[in-house]
């Protein structure tokens, strides 16, 4: 908002510019993947019809029911080399999906490593039109895909003499493919981590880095959650805290003020019970191990929240943080020095 006159877009300025493959009905994206040189943008084919919404309010209707999911669609992977602020050329592709949340993205060897949460439809974004949010909600709301972990692996440079078909991601730490196809296209095929969790949230030093471990909440074919789990993207197991009658929110991470390892932290998640009995509280796990550390009740209504923020204390010793923490939290030391601050929760959430 504006405040004393003041724009808030004066200091923004157009990092780059990827034209829509239709100009009527330009990609939905709620947030994007960065690396110390790179910036993953997928355009999916989870689409805006413009000229609905331009007649929208003349119709009657919100401008939400003039998006729609197109299965016959593919989605496109641009990748925006940070330097030139320019995408590259290569053009990368996947099967159709809809993308909320990017987990993480980070360079290894010749390629780019980037971690999404992904479903096979728009039926979440359904689920919360009004018509649908009533006390029966919990019984009646169905997901028809499952949000899962995927990793995508995108190779940096073409071998012009790999032959079409082959796979050109040569790093041993993923089972994602890249295969070559005619007129240099590449058909990108993931890796699939876990099925069932959404909210993700890391160790933000890591952001744009190698990192392990992705904190979420699980999520099955309801949008309810019902536990929050702590994936090892490393050995592929995880641990899991619910408690019965209990929703929590999105995982927080705050990291110790001396921390030494990448869980070595705290995680802050708010609960809220469907026992009227049983008051709202402010879970508090250990990162590690994720027990139980301790909780503290509020006797107030709450709702099911879905993001949240953890402000440190104003004396906050930004000398024992990371370089990346003293930047901001999460956020990669880029050559071009692009921040993304993020809205509610990951850092390049928009």
């Amino acid at each position: 908002t504006k405040r004393k006159g003041k724009n808030p877009l004066k200091h923004t300025e157009v990092f780059c510019s990827i034209p829509s493959r239709s100009l009527l009905s330009p990609s939905y994206y709620h947030s994007f993947g960065i690396t110390e040189n790179y910036v993953v943008f997928l355009e999916q084919p989870f689409k805006l019809d413009i000229l609905k919404m331009a007649t929208a309010y003349m119709r009657g209707v919100s401008w939400a029911s003039c998006m729609s999911f197109h299965r016959e669609d593919k989605t496109y992977i641009h990748i925006i080399d940070q330097r030139t602020r320019k995408p590259v050329l290569t053009k990368f592709y996947t099967d159709p999906m809809v993308v909320f949340h990017h987990v993480n993205a980070y360079e290894e060897g010749d390629c780019i490593l980037f971690d999404v949460i992904s479903y096979e439809d728009s039926s979440l974004y359904q689920l919360f039109y009004l018509a649908n949010l009533n006390q029966d909600f919990e019984e009646n709301s169905r997901l028809t895909s499952v949000p899962t972990l995927k990793r995508f692996a995108i190779p940096l440079h073409m071998d012009k003499n790999a032959e079409v078909g082959s796979n050109l991601i040569k790093v041993a730490s993923t089972r994602a493919t890249a295969l070559k196809e005619k007129d240099d296209q590449v058909y990108c095929q993931p890796e699939v981590l876990y099925e069932g969790l959404e909210l993700p949230r890391i160790n933000y030093a890591h952001n744009g880095k190698p990192y392990r471990y992705v904190f979420a909440a699980e999520v099955q074919w309801s949008p309810i959650p019902t536990q929050i789990i702590k994936y090892d993207i490393l050995t592929k197991s995880s641990l899991k805290w619910c408690e019965e009658c209990c929703w929590p929110a999105e995982p927080l991470f705050v990291p110790a003020p001396d921390a030494k390892d990448e869980d070595d932290g705290v995680i802050l998640s708010a609960i809220i019970s469907t026992d009227p009995q049983k008051l709202p509280f402010l879970l508090i796990l250990d990162a590690r191990s994720f027990t139980e550390l301790a909780r503290a009740s509020v006797d107030v209504e709450m709702h099911l929240d879905l993001h949240g923020l953890f402000v440190p204390d104003a004396d906050w010793d930004t000398g024992k943080q990371t370089p990346s923490e003293k930047q901001g939290v999460g956020e990669p030391q880029s050559p071009t020095g692009l921040i993304v601050p993020g809205w509610g929760h990951g850092k390049n959430d928009i």
